[in-house]
């Protein structure tokens, strides 16, 4: 409970981690390393070389062994986090360029490595992908290490701390969390971060309440503060009153047996209760352990992001490769659907030496996604024929990204049939008849739904991007992410015309975007007419249970209502109010 004399300061940031936490604060700050910079002779710079070399190996021995722990602490997926670590250290084109940065500039080899990572660093955070931001993280933890073993540096673990605290950083590292001890560590709140960083799922994965994203939380907290974190709402109150610790005490009881609720449900069918059946599908990464994955109750994939299999080295994947993965994939899910879609990479890099190779203006809008697909077809070719195989162990469908004309369909269509070509001519086989999408996420391709109907057998909509470029707003600039409304009225409209254009051709539509994984937009995309949601496997075990206790009927008023409204905050509020009266009820009914 708060001192007399404090005040209860509520502070909102990104629910990343479910669970609710209490106890005192211990601020951890990373202390920046002082690289100090000097002139090298040239007669001492291959023994600069060497100590890169040295520090290198003993980098990927601490990684080994920190690997090692999480796989006897967590399991083989977790651990799968680190090799994309040790991965950083095996990257030529990072090698090589501090080398080359030593012999150009005469200077120290940390200071060198310093440099070429902060540029890697830069390129990165330009892409506008969540997902690789994200990676960023992974590419700090792994140069601080690195730095630090040069300079000869002790590695300060969070795991030391003797108290139970909750953890509150400017952002945290899977290193960090590795050193977690079971019942050491209550909560976790960081300044930056996303739902989609290494270090949330691997908190997600050791059940520590997480909220991330709270900017200030580091200027606003003193270590011994006492905190209370809602994991669940991304909420962080800071002297919590006798009340909310009531509260929270009674809702950390309750959501447990919420998600209790959930999961009885999750390998039932997804029906409504009049009968009308709905397609959940799971969102993956591509690093995801398959047999876990099975265990979230999905009808299949319905958006297989390839990217993280194009950064996991410094050159383009073969095709064995890919092949491999796509495999393993499509066998684990049979005879349910794999959308697999191809390379949605932004086109201010590419794979390697060559990342500072395209760096733009305006990434949101430039040479990516299928842009660069087209215009690199023996990358691309590669891709469709690894996919192509992969059909004949299952049920893969391929989808495009950031189409905006029927006329790149087209073409993307062409060079899939120079892949089948291709495949046909070797005597290898391949799935003929595989089944081709189209991902909806800009304007002009959700306003061409007939022309683009033609030329392929479905659809998903791409509500994250669809949204920024319909509303004109950057969702990850802080400054105007206020602005980023799914329930503004053009959103609703626009969802609903795509919808019905499709239908008339009698093509399917689903959507793999973030509002597909939030029950009160579900219930509203359902009513609407979608065919298929496709969410994180983590959203599953709600959205099947909702809609397992809804009727489409109602479903279907609710969209007529929603439709009808002008005012983005009257449609939040009659879905909130939707979702209250018709499955709030329904979780009551089961507690």
């Amino acid at each position: 409970m708060a001192p007399p004399d404090k005040e209860e300061i509520i502070l909102k940031g990104i629910p990343a981690s479910p669970g609710v936490g209490h106890g005192p604060a211990l601020v951890f700050l990373q202390k920046a390393l002082d690289i100090p910079s000097f002139e090298v002779s040239a007669d001492k710079r291959d023994h600069e070389i060497e100590r890169f070399e040295q520090a290198l190996v003993e980098t990927r021995r601490q990684i080994s062994e920190i690997r090692d722990e999480i796989r006897d602490k967590l399991g083989e997926e977790e651990a799968l986090i680190f090799d994309a670590h040790l991965l950083v250290l095996e990257d030529k084109a990072l090698i090589d360029d501090t080398i080359r940065e030593v012999e150009e500039t005469g200077l120290n080899i940390e200071y060198c490595l310093q440099q070429v990572c902060s540029r890697y660093i830069e390129a990165f955070q330009n892409i506008d992908d969540s997902y690789i931001k994200e990676r960023v993280t992974d590419i700090k933890d792994v140069s601080h290490r690195l730095i630090s073993n040069l300079m000869g540096h002790t590695h300060f673990r969070i795991g030391n701390i003797s108290d139970q605290t909750i953890i509150v950083s400017e952002d945290l590292t899977p290193s960090d969390i590795a050193s977690i001890e079971e019942g050491k560590v209550l909560g976790l709140v960081t300044d930056a971060g996303s739902r989609t960083s290494h270090a949330v799922i691997m908190a997600r994965s050791i059940e520590v309440p997480a909220v991330v994203g709270l900017k200030e939380a580091t200027v606003r907290i003193q270590t011994g503060d006492i905190l209370l974190i809602d994991g669940y709402d991304g909420i962080v109150i800071l002297n919590p009153s006798k009340d909310s610790l009531y509260r929270y005490g009674k809702l950390k009881v309750e959501r447990q047996s919420i998600q209790r609720v959930f999961d009885a449900e999750i390998f039932k069918p997804s029906q409504t209760r009049d009968g009308h059946k709905v397609e959940l599908m799971a969102n993956i990464e591509g690093f995801e352990d398959p047999e876990s994955l099975k265990k979230c109750g999905a009808d299949g994939v319905g958006l297989f992001r390839t990217e993280a299999l194009f950064l996991r080295g410094d050159k383009f994947p073969k095709e064995e490769e890919q092949f491999e993965a796509y495999r393993l994939m499509v066998e684990t899910f049979k005879p349910h659907p794999v959308i697999i879609r191809t390379l949605d990479l932004g086109g201010d890099k590419t794979i390697g030496s060559g990342l500072m190779e395209y760096l733009e203006d305006n990434p949101f809008m430039g040479f990516r996604a299928i842009r660069f697909c087209l215009e690199n077809t023996e990358v691309f070719k590669t891709q469709l024929r690894a996919i192509l195989r992969a059909g004949t162990y299952g049920n893969a469908k391929i989808m495009y990204p950031m189409i905006s004309s029927h006329k790149e369909l087209i073409e993307a269509n062409q060079i899939l049939e120079e892949a089948k070509d291709e495949l046909k001519a070797s005597g290898r086989d391949f799935d003929a008849d595989l089944q081709v999408g189209s991902m909806i996420e800009v304007p002009s391709a959700a306003y061409t739904i007939d022309l683009l109907a033609d030329h392929c057998q479905f659809f998903s909509i791409g509500t994250n991007d669809l949204i920024q470029y319909l509303l004109a707003v950057d969702r990850v600039n802080d400054r105007i992410a206020h602005l980023y409304e799914p329930n503004h009225p053009a959103v609703m409209r626009t969802l609903k015309s795509i919808i019905d254009a499709a239908h008339l051709k009698d093509i399917p539509v689903g959507v793999c975007g973030e509002i597909a994984g939030d029950p009160l937009y579900a219930i509203l995309l359902l009513g609407m007419g979608m065919d298929q949601l496709s969410v994180a496997p983590t959203a599953l075990p709600e959205i099947k249970f909702m809609v397992r206790n809804m009727n489409m009927k109602d479903a279907k008023e609710l969209a007529d209502t929603i439709l009808g409204l002008d005012d983005p905050i009257s449609i939040y509020d009659h879905l909130r109010d939707f979702y209250s009266h018709h499955v709030g009820a329904e979780i009551r009914k089961h507690l």
